[in-house]
């Protein structure tokens, strides 16, 4: 919450278009993490962890895990979203991965 006020911009991963499959449920999770609430969410905003000075999170709303971070530019991006505890725990371990698509955003 100390850094939501200096949040400038919101930047969406194809990826995490591509996970969620519906334009609709997309806009819904986006919106719920902006909007803090947690009345959708089992989990929301749980640091996970820094990574190159971006500050990574996870959202866990109906069984899927959403992995996103704050930039060095003060950008609010989502990065993927994970039906599976696996695919998300293995992610989240490969550290060059997250940089290089934080890069491309």
């Amino acid at each position: 919450m100390t850094i939501r006020p200096l949040i400038k911009t919101v930047v969406v991963s194809n990826h995490f278009i591509r996970d969620l499959k519906d334009e609709k449920e997309t806009h819904s999770i986006v919106s719920g993490v902006l909007d803090c609430s947690n009345a959708d969410f089992s989990e929301l905003h749980k640091f996970e962890e820094n990574i190159d000075g971006n500050l990574i999170f996870r959202a866990k709303k109906e069984g899927i895990h959403i992995v996103y971070g704050v930039d060095k530019r003060m950008r609010i991006m989502f990065l993927r979203a994970f039906k599976n505890y696996g695919e998300y725990g293995k992610f989240l371990e490969d550290k060059k991965e997250i940089k290089k698509m934080i890069a491309r955003l």
